[in-house]
């Protein structure tokens, strides 16, 4: 796995809307595609998301800081060129992520509902950032990505920002397209108890994005076929720390 990791105290993020000529250029592919997507999968939503097309991390006041530039497109856009092999390597695609810990030190992931775009797949629960993540519609306007942490934990596990802790800083993921903010979200119930609370929230909705929770507690958690790469390296990295206190961060 080639993921390069950073750890930030901070992230600022600005809203810059543009035109993406990837969307523009390619609309008719991209419409056929997203019609193949729709007929498999009609719940898909073609939403506005939020990508990045520039990136930093700067010395400011004693703290390194992520600074993020986000523009909007449609999801089918977006989709489009995740499935086309990311054509324009000009743009990342940057997310929160919710590692969800328990109080027994069990990592508590996501398997994706078939009917959403990553089906089958184990995820820390994440999203692509969306129009409600930004303050204003103008350029310039902040995009709130320590609020989509913990909007995106509790629309797929139920889990509100008043169940959890989430700790300072973040451990950012630079994974190809992808730029994954993590921060640990740790709860005051064991895993078991996660796992009952989840279930039950998921039972309740016939459209819930995930299908179970898997608990990840050694590194024979891990699943790399179904477990995108980042994922995988910062479980990785976290178990071994936590195995392994007096290893330097980093």
């Amino acid at each position: 796995m080639n993921v390069r990791v950073e750890t930030v105290d901070r992230i600022e993020s600005i809203y810059v809307p543009r035109e993406w000529a990837f969307a523009v250029g390619r609309k008719a592919e991209i419409d056929a595609h997203w019609a193949k997507l729709t007929a498999q999968k009609p719940l898909l939503y073609d939403g506005r998301v939020l990508l990045i097309d520039r990136y930093e991390i700067v010395e400011r006041d004693g703290q390194r800081v992520l600074t993020t530039r986000h523009f909007p497109t449609n999801s089918r856009d977006f989709l489009a060129w995740r499935d086309f092999g990311f054509p324009d390597q000009t743009v990342r695609n940057c997310f929160a992520a919710a590692a969800l810990l328990s109080r027994d030190d069990v990592f508590l992931l996501g398997e994706m509902a078939g009917h959403t775009a990553n089906a089958g797949k184990i995820y820390i629960p994440a999203g692509t950032p969306d129009m409600g993540d930004v303050s204003a519609k103008h350029a310039g306007a902040r995009v709130d990505l320590a609020g989509s942490v913990l909007r995106e934990l509790a629309e797929e596990t139920g889990i509100t920002a008043e169940q959890v802790q989430c700790e300072a800083g973040w451990t950012v993921e630079f994974d190809g397209p992808r730029v994954g903010c993590m921060k640990i979200a740790r709860s005051p119930l064991d895993a078991a108890a996660i796992i009952a609370q989840v279930d039950a929230f998921l039972r309740a909705d016939a459209q819930a994005e995930l299908v179970r929770l898997h608990a990840v507690r050694r590194a024979n958690d891990l699943r790399p076929d179904v477990m995108p790469s980042f994922v995988v390296a910062y479980l990785d990295r976290m178990l071994s720390r936590m195995n392994d206190p007096v290893q330097p961060a980093g």
